[in-house]
């Protein structure tokens, strides 16, 4: 049985990731078993620890301390979903991964890379998204939208806006260094041009694996 695939959806709050990642779904479910999830959560641990994260409450937690909750949630999810789904040829689909840390925890809070990459190969070895689509945004655009939709803004969401534009540059970065896996996306523009841009890119990515796969 040939080993699934991993599709991780990178950006910002406001970038767009929920109705795109339903668009990706689509382009998808006919053609493989498909498992969307999410970080931080995608099982019952991850998911209470999902909940510590976005607190108000907890505003006060110190960023390595963030890090090795993210990790905790993520060793479960890779263990008990992730890779079971990969091994048994299932395709994952999951909203956000490691790039995030990189970006929120690395970039945003000023964790040294060193340390995130001591984290990351303790408890991911070697498995790694096959793509990775990140959706960038403009930090004006961004504070537009999150004030449009109204939403009670959780304790990520609440941060400053140079936190948010360190998290920015840093997604970009981690693009830059990965281009091959890392395809970056405009979400500033009409929904509808967004989506051509991810259709053509899971199209390519989709002829790609079935070259791989039957070479």
């Amino acid at each position: 049985m040939a080993k699934g695939r991993f599709i991780t959806l990178e950006g910002l709050d406001g970038s767009g990731k929920t109705c795109n990642m339903g668009l990706i779904q689509k382009l998808l479910v006919p053609h493989y078993t498909l498992i969307c999830t999410r970080e931080p959560g995608g099982t019952k641990l991850g998911e209470g620890i999902r909940g510590l994260l976005l607190q108000h409450q907890n505003a006060a937690m110190e960023p390595l301390t963030e890090l090795l909750l993210l990790a905790a949630a993520r060793h479960e999810h890779i263990s008990k979903l992730i890779v079971p789904a990969l091994n048994d040829g299932h395709w994952v689909l999951c909203d956000r991964f490691f790039d995030a840390t990189y970006a929120y925890q690395g970039s945003g809070r000023g964790l040294h890379p060193d340390t995130i990459r001591i984290v990351e190969a303790l408890i991911q070895k070697d498995l790694q998204p096959d793509l990775t689509i990140l959706l960038d945004l403009p930090m004006e655009i961004r504070l537009s939208r999150i004030k449009h939709r109204g939403n009670t803004l959780d304790r990520f969401e609440s941060q400053s806006y140079e936190f948010f534009e360190r998290v920015r540059q840093g997604y970009l970065e981690r693009a830059k260094a990965d281009p091959q896996r890392v395809k970056v996306v405009g979400a500033n523009r009409p929904l509808d041009l967004v989506q051509q841009d991810i259709s053509s890119i899971i199209g390519k990515f989709c002829e790609y694996d079935k070259a791989k796969t039957y070479d």
